[in-house]
């Protein structure tokens, strides 16, 4: 084999900040800080916050391949965060606040973390953990001298900007191999505990990169985004990253993620586009229709992390045109795997919605294949439909220190289970057809979950919508429908039914509908189907009583 004659130049994170601020360095971090107000820099005026910071971690006795978590919202001291903790070689270990305090106390033991960097909201959440956390860890509260309550209860409290006071605002970076980790993030432990995926400085560029060709129009001049997807989450899909990489203004949310709040600072921000979960974008189109109309410079809303009901991207586009992009990744994929094909779109507008409730597709750097139950490839058709199994340059290898889940996690020949249901089409785009768990198997014949609810949501009166598969003595599983109506609605479960039975097979429609006051979240953002399942197990269909 001839090697080419090109310089080895490993990837590297903190490189990215050096090429934005050389590049664009008049580009912008806006936040929407916690202690109150907005704080405005640019790419240029972060970088040697990034280096004191740097400074002043290897100062507290960080070394390479240390873990140094954060509990913290998306802001520009978390970001500063991320550049200077990958880049002295160490590991940024993202925890999510959301998660039951039990978890988040096994994930920063099981990741061994010698640093936690808090932001203020989160000091009780600390105080009470502090017993159950790992032995010395340090902890830096993400604020300033001024804002410190003074009943904070923590011993040996650090503060953020005493830290890199006095440090040097420049920082030689090491030279890493582009392999060395970088950051560490752990799925939100929904089937057992927590697994860690840990990303590498290779992993974090390349992903990044595949970011901008597959949303070119996010990126580059005269975008201005809004990750609303938290820094603690999966790196924000990357943003941090493929931001400061396109010269792309960067707008955090801080910790107000209600509609009105993010309509405000989109409003007030300039905000072309905003990525996020469903659930968050469900809250914005109700401030919108609330003022009667979409932030002022709003052109396109990302959607991912679970499938978004075909009503919520009919309703951003038609009501308010704007692009709505589906994307489909896991924690596993870095996350984005498949993303929305914007410039292939249909012009009618029912045929781009359609199109659009399937994630679209598949990201550069991924490969994907469907297998059977047997694991034996099915044909990339668009009509067979099997397992999603994926494989690529930023999908994980194995789960950090958990050899029995990695064992479990992927086939004989090295390609990631994702538990998605789905199939491919010619062309290579992504359709899921649903979650393996949460597929309905009545009879021997599959049913999807996200069909139900993407045609209830469509029926006048429910305001959100799950179908679950319960056990049924004749049919194997039956699904039942669980609604929350909408303010104001007195819709009933017959006129749910008799909705979904104009767009349904007679076999596919539920056998009941179940009303409750909400729906169970994850700490992600998601339905929680587990607790679903959980609140009907002594569920009894009414033929069966």
């Amino acid at each position: 084999m001839l090697n080419g004659l090109m310089m080895d130049a490993p990837l590297s994170i903190p490189l990215i900040m050096d090429y934005a601020t050389a590049v664009h360095p008049q580009t912008r971090i806006i936040s929407a800080a916690v202690e109150g107000g907005i704080h405005s820099y640019t790419y240029a005026q972060a970088y040697p916050r990034i280096g004191q910071l740097a400074h002043g971690l290897v100062a507290l006795g960080v070394k390479p391949g240390d873990r140094v978590a954060t509990l913290a919202w998306n802001g520009y001291r978390h970001f500063e965060a991320y550049y200077a903790i990958a880049g002295i070689g160490a590991v940024c270990h993202t925890i999510n606040p959301r998660l039951f305090p039990d978890q988040i106390a096994y994930i920063a033991n099981h990741a061994e973390d010698r640093v936690l960097c808090f932001d203020l909201t989160f000091i009780p959440l600390v105080r009470a953990l502090v017993p159950r956390l790992p032995a010395g860890i340090k902890l830096v509260l993400l604020s300033d001298r001024a804002h410190v309550p003074a009943d904070h209860g923590l011993d040996g409290l650090l503060v953020y900007e005493e830290l890199l006071a006095g440090q040097p605002t420049h920082y030689r970076w090491p030279d890493l191999p582009e392999t060395t980790a970088s950051s560490l993030c752990y799925t939100s432990g929904t089937t057992g505990e927590p697994k860690g995926a840990l990303y590498s400085h290779r992993s974090n560029v390349l992903h990044s990169m595949a970011s901008i060709l597959s949303a070119p129009r996010c990126f580059g001049d005269g975008n201005r985004i809004l990750p609303v997807v938290p820094l603690f989450h999966v790196n924000a899909w990357g943003l941090p990253y493929s931001a400061p990489l396109s010269g792309t203004d960067l707008v955090f949310p801080g910790p107000k993620l209600d509609g009105a709040s993010l309509f405000a600072l989109m409003d007030g921000q300039g905000v072309t586009n905003a990525w996020g979960v469903p659930t968050i974008w469900g809250g914005l189109l109700a401030a919108m229709r609330a003022e009667g109309r979409k932030p002022a410079a709003l052109e396109r809303v990302l959607v991912g992390g679970a499938a978004p009901p075909r009503s919520l991207i009919d309703a951003f586009e038609r009501e308010f045109g704007l692009c709505v992009l589906h994307g489909w990744g896991m924690t596993e994929t870095s996350p984005i795997g498949a993303l929305t094909r914007e410039s292939s779109m249909p012009t009618d507008l029912d045929a781009r919605v359609t199109a659009k409730v399937s994630p679209g597709q598949r990201a550069y750097g991924i490969d994907m294949k469907i297998v059977d139950d047997a694991g034996s490839p099915l044909p990339q058709d668009g009509v067979a439909f099997g397992e999603l199994l994926v494989r690529g340059a930023y999908v994980v290898s194995g789960y950090y220190n958990n050899p029995k889940a990695t064992a479990a996690a992927f086939d004989a020949a090295g390609w990631f289970r994702t538990g998605d249901v789905a199939r491919i089409t010619p062309g290579g785009d992504l359709v899921i057809v649903d979650r393996t768990k949460d597929l309905i198997k009545s009879g021997g014949e599959w049913i999807s979950s996200i069909d139900l609810e993407n045609l209830a949501l469509a029926c006048p009166g429910v305001a959100a919508a799950a179908a679950i598969a319960l056990p049924h003595p004749k049919w194997d599983q039956r699904p039942v429908l669980v609604v929350v109506r909408a303010p104001g609605s007195e819709v009933v479960g017959a006129q749910v039914l008799a909705h979904l039975a104009t767009g349904l097979a007679k076999w596919q429609v539920p056998d009941d509908v179940v009303f409750i006051d909400a729906l169970p979240m994850t700490a992600t953002g998601k339905i929680s189907k587990l607790d679903l399942r959980k609140r009907f197990a002594d569920y009894r269909f009414a033929d069966t009583v």
